[in-house]
């Protein structure tokens, strides 16, 4: 299932894979694309969304 997530506070590519490994660390098949320069993250898992979000805001990141 995909999903999109609006991630703030990202800023470099180190951020985007942080993002990516939090991401990844619930769910290691996860697929996972950061566009750094809207601030979309792309995720095609089958984990609830709010599992994901809480994984991203674990790394230091707002989601929504």
């Amino acid at each position: 299932m995909s999903q999109k997530f609006q991630v703030t506070g990202m800023s470099c590519g180190h951020c985007a894979g942080v993002v990516q490994n939090a991401v990844q660390t619930i769910d290691p098949s996860a697929q996972v694309t950061v566009d750094l320069e809207t601030g979309h993250v792309d995720v095609v898992s089958q984990h609830p969304r709010q599992d994901i979000i809480v994984a991203i805001e674990n790394a230091g990141y707002r989601a929504q």
